[in-house]
């Protein structure tokens, strides 16, 4: 495309915006509000994914050694762990260690249980991750079948409610975003197509006089492309004053561990940039839409 032409595509493409005044503002409003909605729902999806990661990396599988047990079977099962291809790694916690942690997991009530460091009823454990968390309930299962193995614990009931959980708000968090984006290109596809309608009679006219269809609708696309970027300014703007707030304010109250949002520097400039590629994309993508369907190409 030579430079002349290109910025002929541009300036018609501005004269454009400013041409459909009132119908401008409705689409610039419409898809402000959807990337909005778009940009909201996608910090929500984020940080809740980075927060389930967490506790799924956290799930740890703890196989109770039987008592009755010797060191040579010990050391076999834990052989027998580690061969397995889904474990990433394995350690051997003794009952003494196991005793301790559990006084001080029970503060001062944890006390009482010093007397029990003499005769200590507790069992050996291995303590197994996972190399990907959903592969955390078959392992416990390989691994209940194995020689020396009292019981196997690691919240099955729990675990696999968080990987459905997981699963599900995934899938609902980016069917609500595809709604979304799909709305703000159906609207600037019309707003655009309200636009090749109005010039109809130029549009026929330039083609009588041998204009190519691609330098007809390159004004569309620049004009979608403009309407997309205008409409994604004001949603970057009050998702990045929301997200600081909340990473400076709220964040530090919440005492949980696994509850803990990503931090502004650099997540919410990195979402900026998706909303504003987002906004981009629907604008051109609605003027495709619409310029194919008027000029038939």
């Amino acid at each position: 495309m030579k430079f002349r032409s290109t910025k002929r595509h541009i300036r018609e493409g501005v004269k454009n915006i400013f041409r459909n005044g009132w119908m401008t503002v409705a689409s610039v409003g419409a898809v402000t509000t959807t990337l909005f909605l778009v940009g909201t729902f996608l910090a929500l999806v984020f940080n809740l994914n980075e927060m389930v990661d967490k506790i799924e990396d956290d799930v740890e599988i703890n196989t109770l050694i039987e008592l009755t047990a010797d060191e040579g079977q010990i050391k076999t099962l834990g052989e027998k762990i580690k061969a397995i291809d889904e474990v990433e790694s394995v350690t051997f916690s003794s009952k003494d260690e196991q005793l301790e942690k559990f006084i001080a997991s029970m503060g001062e009530q944890g006390e009482s249980w010093k007397l029990f460091k003499q005769d200590n009823p507790l069992n050996h454990v291995y303590v197994i991750k996972a190399k990907q968390p959903s592969d955390t309930i078959s392992i416990a299962d390989k691994v209940k079948d194995f020689d020396a193995v009292q019981e196997v614990n690691y919240g099955k009931d729990v675990v696999q409610k968080l990987f459905e959980f997981n699963k599900y708000a995934r899938t609902i968090g980016i069917a609500l975003i595809a709604g979304l984006v799909f709305t703000a290109i159906f609207l600037i596809s019309n707003t655009i197509k309200l636009t090749i309608m109005a010039r109809s009679k130029e549009i026929g006219i330039m083609k009588l006089v041998g204009a190519t269809n691609g330098f007809i609708r390159w004004p569309f696309f620049i004009e979608g492309l403009l309407l997309g970027i205008l409409g994604s300014i004001l949603p970057i703007a009050a998702i990045l004053g929301g997200y600081y707030y909340l990473d400076a304010n709220v964040s530090q109250r919440i005492k949980l561990s696994f509850v803990e949002i990503l931090p502004f520097n650099p997540f919410a400039w990195q979402l900026s940039l998706i909303i504003l590629a987002i906004g981009a994309l629907i604008g051109v993508w609605g003027s495709v839409m619409s310029v194919r369907k008027f000029l038939k190409v």
